[in-house]
């Protein structure tokens, strides 16, 4: 078996079709690196922002279809990515089980790689898509719930010194928790509609994360709560507020991928209830799975301008909406979904539009 792997990525003439726009050619970055050596901490995003001006192409620069991309190869810290501009159409490389040796990491001078066999621990893991540490919190997570959703959820009755504010530390009185579900629970308290400001359709309604807890012994009688310690607060924590049982979800390997339809949705929410966010902010969008919204869908932001009226408030000019940046849906329900903003000019502000780029 020989000691390094060479796969051949050609680089496609033009994106995954829609049914709204016509093809476009991958285009390269002006001044590209000649080669790039992964990194820990890079993602497959801003690996890709390096050799494209739209980074999300890169399943198409892979050169791969769609069944293909469901089980994308997996790019490893050490891994060699070359540019090789000889050829037309231009095609990178993957270059793997090889040893770097001098030259610039990511620059054009010579970089010598000599073959070797590569020794990997078996925690060693491929690097992902988008930064895991900015969505991992809103997978474990509900996020969106029905009208009354949190109502049989076991609840926080009583404080320890009667304090009315909970944080870290503290130790709190939960009724209802079944002895079956482990000790580690999240603590969450409804919050606002989630309110379509195109249809006004009640969409959901928010859960509002604000910390974790942990049982420190179930009380068996159906009369008495069982003591708490709150592990983690984000938010103040109240009485009356709810535990929903902790769960510990993968993050997949998400790829990037334009609709293949027109799909046009407004971000009607940003994590934490602010009205402006920017790069690596969580966002929420009116559509869902029932729109045809699936996790890896990249999405162009367009600031939402609305049409100039007169004092009679008649429309009397139009005004186009401006394209400033790039989300990508990680997490759908059926009628909303959670995106990423991945890259931004200005702030993103609620009510802008993301439709398909």
């Amino acid at each position: 078996m020989p000691n390094f792997i060479i796969i051949s990525l050609i680089l496609v003439s033009s994106l995954l079709s829609t049914q709204a726009l016509a093809d476009e050619p991958v285009r390269l970055q002006d001044n590209p690196p000649d080669r790039y050596v992964v990194v820990k901490g890079d993602t497959l995003w801003g690996i890709a922002g390096r050799f494209l001006k739209d980074p999300w192409q890169w399943p198409q620069v892979w050169g791969m279809n769609r069944e293909q991309i469901k089980n994308p190869h997996l790019i490893y810290p050490g891994d060699v990515i070359v540019l090789d501009l000889s050829r037309q159409p231009p095609s990178l490389r993957l270059v793997t089980g090889e040893r770097v040796e001098g030259g610039v990491v990511g620059g054009r001078e010579a970089v010598k790689l000599s073959p070797q066999v590569r020794a990997e621990p078996r925690e060693r893991a491929p690097i992902p898509t988008i930064p895991a540490a900015a969505i991992e919190p809103f997978l474990s997570q509900p996020l969106v719930i029905e009208a009354g959703g949190l109502d049989s959820a076991p609840r926080i009755v009583a404080t320890d010194g009667d304090r009315v504010v909970l944080g870290g530390g503290d130790r709190a009185y939960a009724y209802r928790l079944p002895t079956d579900q482990g000790v580690d629970w999240q603590i969450y308290r409804t919050g606002k509609s989630l309110i379509d400001p195109d249809t006004r359709e009640v969409l959901g309604y928010e859960a509002i994360y604000l910390g974790d807890a942990k049982v420190i012994r179930f009380e068996e009688r159906l009369d008495t709560a069982s003591p708490i310690e709150i592990t983690k607060s984000t938010l103040e924590i109240n009485t009356g507020d709810r535990l929903v049982e902790a769960t510990k979800v993968a993050i997949d390997n998400y790829v990037p991928h334009a609709p293949e339809t027109l799909i046009k949705a407004r971000i009607i929410s940003a994590y934490g209830g602010i009205t402006e966010v920017g790069q690596n902010a969580v966002v929420t969008l009116n559509k869902g799975t029932r729109d045809g919204i699936e996790r890896g869908h990249v999405l162009a932001i367009y600031r939402h301008s609305p049409p100039a009226k007169n004092k009679k408030g008649e429309i009397i000019l139009h005004i186009p909406d401006e394209r400033y940046g790039l989300l990508m849906v990680f997490r759908t329900f059926n009628k909303v979904s959670y995106a990423l903003v991945m890259q931004i000019t200005r702030p993103v502000h609620l009510l802008d539009v993301a439709q398909t780029p």
